[in-house]
């Protein structure tokens, strides 16, 4: 199968620490890069992953806190010099637009060389923004201090595989292949027709990736997350600090693993870390307890959906 991953690139929360950048992360889908949140930092982790600057055309923001998305506008002047012209598409609340296009106006008031296009999307309904061959990209109505969303990654169904041992005993030509893969049956020289379903076999299962950002817990987000292969979940706190996750609006590491409990989903990956915690292994511990296939995550893991 072709590369399903996520790139880590911060993983941290408000305040950057020695230990984690805000909040950042690339998802490679069948040979493109889709960037989630833009967090200060963010530019200089593409260069230390050695990711492609020119293949990222599409840029995700889950909500305007600045953590989410300081260095977008950073990202977007080194684009500039580095001569792209393809044009940069930004997903985001409908509120970071006038910001934005202050900032273009304010610091780029010649022409930057390529068009950055600007698409709200509705933090209130769980909806397809982006949709091409191989994926689609949905959002995933959250609950913060501000509208906020998550986004869902699904790859498309793939093609089944024609079996070997049927193209042998038929003497299936080349040229017949994609269309046998597309659902045709083949019509032996006598005439005999051959079913599709004996020329084939199932295409690998199509995997899922959900982010979900700042957001408190709620119970019934796991209604939205089902068959997703992978989930990243903020877990800015601890049990000892549940109080604090209530009155920010955040969510704890044990309810992000309730979450993927509830939804049946293949693994849990934790982020947006308090500052509070300089050992986060108190957040697997109390999310294992619950999810035992959850991992933390860290600056520049790369992690297989």
């Amino acid at each position: 199968m072709e590369p399903f991953r996520i790139y880590i690139l911060g993983c941290g929360s408000a305040l950057p620490t020695l230990r984690h950048l805000p909040t950042s992360q690339v998802v490679e889908c069948r040979g493109k890069l889709f960037m989630i949140d833009c967090g200060e930092g963010t530019q200089l982790q593409l260069r230390r992953m050695g990711l492609s600057f020119n293949k990222l055309g599409h840029i995700f923001i889950t909500h305007i806190h600045g953590d989410h998305c300081f260095g977008l506008i950073g990202l977007i002047s080194t684009f500039g010099l580095l001569g792209r012209t393809a044009t940069l598409h930004v997903h985001a609340p409908a509120e970071l637009q006038p910001m934005l296009q202050a900032q273009l106006d304010l610091f780029f008031n010649y022409d930057i060389g390529y068009q950055v296009l600007f698409h709200p999307v509705d933090t209130t309904s769980q909806t397809v923004v982006y949709e091409d061959r191989s994926l689609t990209v949905e959002t995933l109505p959250l609950q913060h201090r501000m509208p906020c969303c998550g986004y869902i990654f699904r790859e498309k169904p793939l093609l089944p595989h024609i079996r070997r041992d049927m193209i042998d005993m038929y003497g299936i030509p080349v040229s017949q292949i994609q269309n046998i893969k597309l659902g045709a049956d083949y019509t032996l020289a006598d005439g005999t027709v051959v079913a599709n379903e004996r020329l084939v076999m199932p295409g690998e299962k199509p995997r899922a990736y959900a982010f979900a950002s700042d957001t408190r817990y709620m119970p019934r987000l796991h209604e939205m997350l089902k068959g997703i292969s992978t989930l990243y979940h903020e877990a800015t706190y601890a049990d000892d600090k549940a109080e604090n996750a209530e009155k920010y609006w955040h969510s704890t590491a044990r309810q992000a693993a309730m979450v993927a409990r509830e939804a049946g989903v293949g693994k849990l990956l934790l982020g947006h870390y308090s500052q509070r915690y300089a050992d986060e292994s108190v957040l697997l511990r109390e999310a294992q307890e619950v999810f035992p296939e959850t991992y933390l995550t860290n600056e520049t893991d790369v992690i297989d959906v």
